[in-house]
């Protein structure tokens, strides 16, 4: 239950950081010039840096503790089976023949053909 909640919250924080990203202008770039008018920005003159660049690191850092918290719960899990176990038949071992004794000579018992 607490690793299904703690993926949710991480694929939300993901789209979350993929748009602050996304929103922030390139350097010497202004949001507000896209609109046409430099004088007339969204967020105000220095209000984009301050507000994208902060939730962006609040974002990033909430990512890395997800990501974090999955990767220890992901390594404490024991799977009862795994897809190797699933495609092997619960048919129990077929017993070996058992050993034939060998002679002397070292062959297995059976007579040399005869040349006729």
């Amino acid at each position: 239950m607490l690793y299904t909640l703690i993926v949710i919250v991480h694929v939300f924080i993901c789209f979350l950081m993929i748009g602050a990203i996304l929103l922030q202008s390139g350097k010497g770039a202004e949001i507000g010039a896209s609109f046409g008018g430099s004088s007339q920005t969204v967020f105000g003159s220095r209000g984009p840096a301050n507000f994208l660049s902060k939730l962006t690191v609040t974002v990033a850092a909430v990512f890395m503790v997800t990501s974090l918290t999955l990767a220890i719960l992901a390594k404490q899990q024991n799977f009862a089976s795994t897809v190797i176990d699933l495609n092997k038949k619960t048919e129990p071992a077929a017993p070996a023949p058992p050993a034939q004794p060998q002679t002397e000579s070292g062959s297995s018992g059976s007579t040399p053909p005869t040349g006729q």
